[in-house]
């Protein structure tokens, strides 16, 4: 049959990518306390285009991810993005895999246990001479205002906000990204925050929670700085991106704070 894909195409542009998304599939990824976790993501994948063929064969991109079902981490990811890059003739291959995460969680108090979620992320790419990991959650929290705290004779204004983070990790002695759990980001931002958010609680922890918000109040600004502050200290931690949004309780908008760096000097450190 003809392959219009292989065609030649006159206009000499390449495609920076090309590919399948929206696809709905079941992965596996790891979990700290269970080893495990089945959950089901939302995939998209794809690969440059060279200026020289009219189009990719996106067959093969569904062919590749059903082959490697299982379990995706950072170590099995490179192996997927090869094939892709093999199968489809290209020089780069990318995946991004979206998906919720689960974690039992304890009220502060009565330690009532039920299930939360966390929106999360893996993004991968491979080339010749790169092998890119970069892992986001997404944390809802409380935040109380230190101003309104500060002005008013009793109470302060809350809202629930979300701190979404980003990291890319050093390579480890096997070249594969240094693994920093999801759950460990989890705790990161809900550290920075003024509490945090919990899916199941009864009275007494929600007197707790009220008040561990009032005592520890906090800006946007706040919480990106103090995330940034311990991802800095991590020496797995290479590049990160900090976003802290607001929905706010008593203004027509939210309030966001955004900080991205990277760790240099530790990446001095651990090339030593």
């Amino acid at each position: 049959m003809i392959d219009v894909q292989n065609e030649q195409d006159h206009r000499k542009i390449a495609i920076n990518k090309v590919g399948v998304r929206d696809i709905r599939f079941p992965i596996t990824v790891l979990d700290r306390d269970n080893r495990e976790q089945q959950t089901v993501a939302t995939i998209s994948m794809s690969v440059d285009l060279a200026h020289a063929f009219k189009g990719t064969h996106m067959s093969r991109f569904i062919e590749v991810l059903n082959a490697h079902a299982g379990v995706f981490t950072m170590h099995t990811l490179p192996s997927l993005l090869d094939e892709l890059r093999e199968k489809l003739h290209a020089e780069t291959a990318h995946i991004e895999l979206t998906f919720p995460y689960f974690v039992m969680r304890q009220a502060p108090v009565t330690r009532a246990a039920a299930l939360m979620d966390y929106e999360c992320k893996f993004e991968g790419a491979r080339s010749t001479t790169e092998n890119d990991f970069v892992v986001t959650v997404s944390v809802p929290v409380t935040s109380l205002c230190p101003c309104s705290k500060a002005i008013s004779d009793y109470g302060a204004h809350n809202q629930r906000g979300k701190i979404t983070i980003s990291m890319r990790s050093f390579a480890g002695d096997d070249g594969a990204p240094r693994l920093v759990w999801i759950e460990e980001l989890i705790a990161i931002a809900e550290s920075a925050a003024s509490a945090p958010v919990y899916p199941l609680i009864k009275r007494a922890d929600e007197r707790h929670i009220t008040m561990q918000a009032y005592d520890r109040p906090a800006f946007v600004e706040d919480m990106v700085r103090d995330v940034a502050v311990q991802l800095q200290r991590d020496p797995r931690v290479q590049w990160f991106s900090i976003t802290a949004v607001n929905d706010e309780s008593i203004h027509n908008h939210s309030a966001f704070a955004h900080i991205e760096g990277a760790n240099q000097s530790v990446a001095v450190a651990a090339a030593v």
